[in-house]
């Protein structure tokens, strides 16, 4: 049996390496960018009117209107600098001009059939340059506008489509199959016996994955030793991550460690020092396809995915009460968070066992206890693992 501590170690050393591709724009939503994006131009790629209005040269308190600049247009001149030109927000600056004057700040009529202008707010309060969102305020051309590694989401779509970039490349999401054992587990349409459950781990381990993008093929697999070789066998050559739950534990029929052993899956570690969870099993293909076996109870499930599963940012949390655990494992407890005077607290729901999974929906996350202590005092600063967001 490992630690905590090395068994996250292990898994994060033996991540499966997703394949890199290039797909279009929009298929790159939501997928993890595997490149630098580059301005091909200024951005704004000229000085853009930010306001409808007037553009003028000078201060004075009337102009007479030469035309209309309309966004899409090329860029007009202005003939007189005493005149001014209506523009249209997003319109390109016309040359001669240097501010723009909102419509709300001019009354416009027309005196035999001039379009004038009168300015209705001190001169004072016109500034040069206001109301114009110069070229290059954003970005110059050649800045890096996204840089790999990062989610991408619709505002980088916007900026990539902005760039002109059409093709993305990018990180695809491994292929990923969710698997049931237990001769116990029906399909939840199914009316159980009374010594048989409703299958609810399956669907707790898709729905997580796919709140994080990654489609899961279910499936369920009774406890029979040559139908899970058989199915097993082919689960694995159709996935590159494999995500199990129950049969690797010490009963009479957990025969999932053996088989996958059989398959060639080498076993990197099973069982670890912690509650709930303590009978985890981990391992890899010679081909990098990766297996996580995970005891069947739900709450373990859950936290075995969320800590070894799945990536996530450093949080600590403060405990409200004192908490007693007793035998040397990291032990891992569902809490309520909430916000005291700016810091992040935690109320620990321990609930009755790991079987207790309708527990977790009056919590936010678990906080990691480590094996060392057997004390845990209100006002401690422990680590938070989030799984409602």
């Amino acid at each position: 049996m490992i630690s905590v501590k090395e068994a996250l170690k292990i898994v994060e050393a033996n991540a499966f390496v997703p394949n890199i591709s290039e797909v279009p724009l929009l298929e790159s939503l939501g997928k993890i960018l595997v490149e630098d994006i580059f301005a091909d131009r200024d951005f704004p790629p000229f000085d853009r009117v930010a306001m409808d209005g007037i553009a003028i040269n000078q201060k004075v308190e009337s102009f007479k209107i030469e035309f209309t600049q309309f966004a899409g247009e090329s860029q007009k001149f202005l003939k007189s600098p005493e005149n001014c030109i209506e523009v249209m927000t997003g319109a390109v600056l016309p040359s001669g001009c240097n501010t723009v004057i909102r419509y709300e700040d001019v009354d416009i009529q027309e005196i035999d059939g001039v379009k004038i202008a009168k300015i209705t707010i001190p001169l004072t309060e016109i500034l040069p340059g206001q109301n114009i969102h110069r070229k290059g305020d954003d970005r110059k051309a050649g800045d890096t506008l996204l840089k790999k590694g990062l989610k991408i989401s619709p505002p980088e779509i916007a900026v990539m489509a902005s760039a002109g970039k059409t093709i993305v490349k990018v990180q695809m999401p491994p292929s990923v199959a969710v698997i049931s054992t237990g001769d116990e587990l029906v399909e939840i349409t199914v009316n159980p016996l009374p010594y048989q459950i409703r299958m609810s781990n399956s669907y707790l381990l898709a729905a997580a994955l796919e709140r994080v993008g990654v489609k899961a093929n279910l499936f369920h697999l009774t406890d029979d030793k040559e139908l899970l070789f058989n199915k097993l066998k082919e689960i694995l050559s159709n996935h590159d991550v494999i995500l199990l739950s129950g049969g690797v534990s010490a009963g009479k029929k957990d025969f999932v460690p053996e088989i996958l052993t059989d398959l060639g899956v080498k076993k990197l570690f099973h069982k670890v020092a912690q509650k709930p969870g303590k009978p985890f099993w981990f391992g890899k293909t010679d081909e990098g396809k990766t297996v996580f076996a995970l005891p069947g109870n739900p709450v373990s499930t859950f936290l075995c995915f969320c800590k070894y599963f799945l990536e996530r940012k450093n949080e600590s949390v403060i405990l409200d009460k004192d908490l007693f655990f007793k035998p040397d494992l990291t032990y891992f407890v569902p809490v309520k968070t909430y916000f005291q005077e700016g810091k992040l607290m935690a109320t620990p729901f321990e609930g009755s066992g790991s079987a207790d999974f309708a527990n977790l929906t009056d919590c936010d996350g678990f906080v990691e206890l480590p094996a060392e202590n057997q004390v845990f005092k209100k006002g401690e600063v422990f680590e938070f693992i989030r799984f409602r967001f």
